[in-house]
């Protein structure tokens, strides 16, 4: 361990449990404590409050202190803000809200990371709500030593499994003030029942309507916030403190109904050290705490109501018995008590504390290997995007100071040439794969062997990279280029996808079962890299991607920087398409038979890319009906076919301009290529084209996609005023503050949050 002040985090915000626990934090030897400055402005955070006491004795910079003070912690904190906290703060106490938010915690913070358990309702448990994140579980197994249950009380973790058991520590909870003050005076014969958020919580409003049903008749007052108003005039709502601490003295009596043996709230407590009469039901964990039946207990409704009844009749017998007996609740409650455990549990805490960070040093000073994954056969755009991506993390990870390691991994099914990653760098990791599909007994077991006991499939099939050497498990990382994967990766590292555009939701070609198999594939991802807000927007609205796992990031393209960029005559322009159907080739060729037709258009047209040989040599389709009934598209329209690199990048700079007349999809490098070799482009006017219009300064003349004779009418006038388009054209230094090395950062700073 270092030689700084032993620090801790306590990043809950209850303010009862607060004034308990930092004074004990003191006690057994944490010197200073970070207290969070805000917390969700949400009905279950009623009991909240914000501390600033023990920022005065942090010995931390100031600038660390107010970037901490600023961060929402019930939300995923960025690594730039773990790497503040992991020079400074040893220990951490977290609670389990935001799965997110855990999976920071767990991924990133170095130290001792402490879930507080404050125990919950019978139906549930701790394993149980971890389960319902899918990654956090994961997440904290992955801690191994570095990860410990906090529970509060000792019963806890009788109901959880051993992965979770066994990694629990006792802090039991206690009372700041536990002595009776014995200010009660009971002078209002009413009845004080506490039940919060009646209108807006289940589970609060069933134990309403029973309180009513069962106490009918008595007179009553019902405390606790209701965010929604409730229509009964004994319900008080939020009381100020001091109405509040006057009804505990005033009051007649209280009556607790909890049962439930692993949790218990702090009204009760707060009852009896003022010295109101306590009635409470046994069989929960008030019963254990005493340690014995008190004269407040009851074992029946029936037997509570009459017990409230003479109380409210002034028996004092009675009064005088449960008054004298129940401050055995509060001395359970004490510091006296709970010191030795808490002591006992840092030592625990302390004895792991070196090695978990000399373990987290050794993985953070390790250089780290990431997997770019293409998972289908992709070429054209979408392979030379991955090839991109992988040249960006490659010299993000530099420019930061990590230095990673990259692998670009494509499927081993012979569909790509020799020459196909000629373009990449040498110190760029070639290494081809085949998906292995496991069933969900393969998978557990793969996962069980991997040390994650708590993992249980959640779908028929889950698929390996099997790259012939380790499932790219040397990796610490892999990134999917796109969702085109049929089931979900085993969750053996994390996962990124990497999504372009989601033209399914607009042109509905693919099948319900196919958009639900991708879906599920990136639902599961730790994070989502998009390049325009148009698909940003898709991912969270049709996929369902949380926002808080979504990035949007500057789209990338090839720097075109030594290319020439001529200003000779052309005689045609091109148009870059393949045969996807949002390519939109029948409204194409009509816009084309209108241009050479009605228009009189002098320029040919060549297409080219992936997969257009052919392209228009089937008659019975609709653009081979087009094509053939059209003698001048026959004669002006030439297909080149898929080009070779450097014979595309001439015949795209020899030409008067590119032409692009999708529907809609993430936009297209093509208008980037042209304009770097001086080339204007007309596209169809959709959000992404706008939005690689505006980054990179293009210039671009548009259409409307949807019109044939709107598309014509604009060709006539790009063939009519080139030199105007080619003014509106960037200088290559503008293109240039776009490039690869002025964007890489931002692309490794967001991959670098999951590794």
């Amino acid at each position: 361990m270092s030689a700084r002040p032993l620090r801790a985090m306590w990043l809950l915000n209850h303010t009862a449990a607060r004034a308990f626990e930092v004074p004990m934090l003191k006690r057994v030897g944490v010197d200073e404590i970070f207290l969070p400055k805000s917390f969700p402005q949400e009905h279950d955070f009623r009991s909240a409050s914000i501390d600033h006491s023990e920022d005065a004795n942090l010995t931390i910079p100031a600038q660390d202190l107010e970037l901490l003070n600023s961060t929402d912690w019930y939300k995923p904190v960025r690594r730039a803000v773990w790497d503040i906290v992991n020079k400074h703060f040893d220990i951490l106490f977290f609670i389990l809200r935001d799965g997110m938010a855990v999976e920071t915690v767990a991924r990133h913070f170095q130290g001792i990371a402490l879930l507080r358990a404050y125990g919950l309702d019978a139906s549930l448990s701790y394993s149980k709500l971890i389960s319902l994140h899918k990654k956090v579980g994961l997440a904290l197994e992955k801690r191994a030593q570095g990860f410990l249950v906090a529970e509060a009380y000792e019963n806890l973790a009788k109901v959880e499994p051993d992965w979770l058991a066994r990694k629990t520590v006792y802090l039991p909870l206690g009372l700041e003030r536990y002595a009776v003050e014995d200010d009660w005076s009971g002078k209002d014969d009413r009845l004080l029942f506490i039940c919060p958020e009646i209108r807006c919580n289940r589970y609060y409003r069933s134990v309403y309507e029973k309180f009513i049903e069962d106490f009918k008749g008595i007179p009553y007052v019902i405390g606790g916030a209701q965010p929604i108003h409730v229509n009964d005039l004994n319900v008080t709502g939020f009381l100020p403190a001091d109405q509040f601490e006057r009804n505990m003295r005033e009051l007649k009596v209280m009556f607790y109904h909890s049962t439930e043996p692993r949790h218990v709230h702090y009204h009760p407590f707060e009852a009896v050290r003022h010295g109101m009469p306590l009635v409470f039901m046994g069989g929960g964990l008030l019963e254990r705490l005493a340690g014995k039946k008190l004269p407040g207990q009851a074992n029946s409704v029936r037997e509570a109501r009459l017990k409230i009844e003479r109380i409210l009749a002034d028996n004092r017998g009675l009064i005088d018995d449960i008054r004298e007996s129940q401050a055995v609740l509060l001395d359970a409650m004490s510091p006296k008590r709970a010191e030795p455990h808490w002591r006992q549990g840092f030592k625990t805490i302390l004895r792991r504390l070196p090695q978990v960070q000399a373990l987290a040093e050794a993985r953070a000073a390790k250089m780290k290997r990431v997997a770019v994954i293409v998972p289908v056969e992709y070429r054209g755009g979408s392979m030379r995007g991955a090839k991109l991506l992988a040249e960006a993390l490659q010299i993000g990870s530099r420019q930061c100071g990590d230095e990673a390691e990259i692998v670009l991994s494509f499927l081993d099914d012979d569909s790509y040439s020799h020459d196909e990653f000629e373009d990449l760098p040498d110190d760029i990791q070639l290494r081809p794969f085949r998906w292995q599909k496991l069933g969900r007994q393969q998978a557990r077991d793969s996962m069980r062997l991997a040390g994650y006991e708590s993992w249980a499939p959640d779908g028929e099939a889950f698929y390996v990279p099997d790259d012939g050497i380790n499932n790219l498990l040397d990796c610490d990382a892999w990134i999917i280029v796109s969702d085109r994967i049929l089931y979900p990766l085993i969750p053996l590292r994390p996962t990124i996808h990497v999504i372009y555009d989601y033209i399914q939701r607009y042109l509905g070609f693919l099948d319900r079962e196919l958009v639900d198999r991708y879906a599920d594939a990136v639902l599961r991802a730790e994070k989502v890299l998009v390049t325009t807000g148009f698909t940003h927007d898709d991912v969270i609205n049709y996929i369902g991607v949380p926002r808080d796992r979504v990035a949007k990031l500057p789209m990338l393209a090839p720097s075109f920087s030594s290319a020439s960029r001529p200003r000779t005559k052309s005689r045609y322009f091109v148009w870059s398409t393949n045969r996807n159907p949002h390519k939109n080739h029948e409204r194409a060729l009509e816009a084309l038979s209108i241009y050479y037709g009605e228009l009189r258009g002098e320029l040919g047209c060549r297409v080219t890319g992936v997969n257009t040989d052919g392209i228009f040599d089937d008659e019975d389709s609709g653009i081979g009906k087009i094509y053939k009934r059209d003698g001048k598209l026959q004669r002006h329209v030439e297909v080149c076919g898929e080009l070779p690199s450097d014979t595309y990048r001439t015949v795209l700079g020899e030409s008067a301009f590119l032409w692009h007349p999708a529907l809609i999809d993430n936009g297209t490098f093509s208008v980037i290529e042209a304009a770097s070799l001086g080339v204007p482009s007309l596209s169809s006017d959709y959000p992404p084209m706008r939005e690689i219009d505006n980054q990179f300064f293009l210039g671009l003349n548009f259409a409307d996609a949807t019109n044939p004779r709107k598309m014509a009418a604009a060709l006539k006038w790009m063939e009519q005023n080139l030199e105007e388009a080619r003014e509106k054209l960037p200088s290559r230094e503008k293109l240039e503050t776009q490039s690869i090395s002025n964007l890489a950062s931002a692309y490794w700073l967001e991959v670098r949050e999951v590794l």
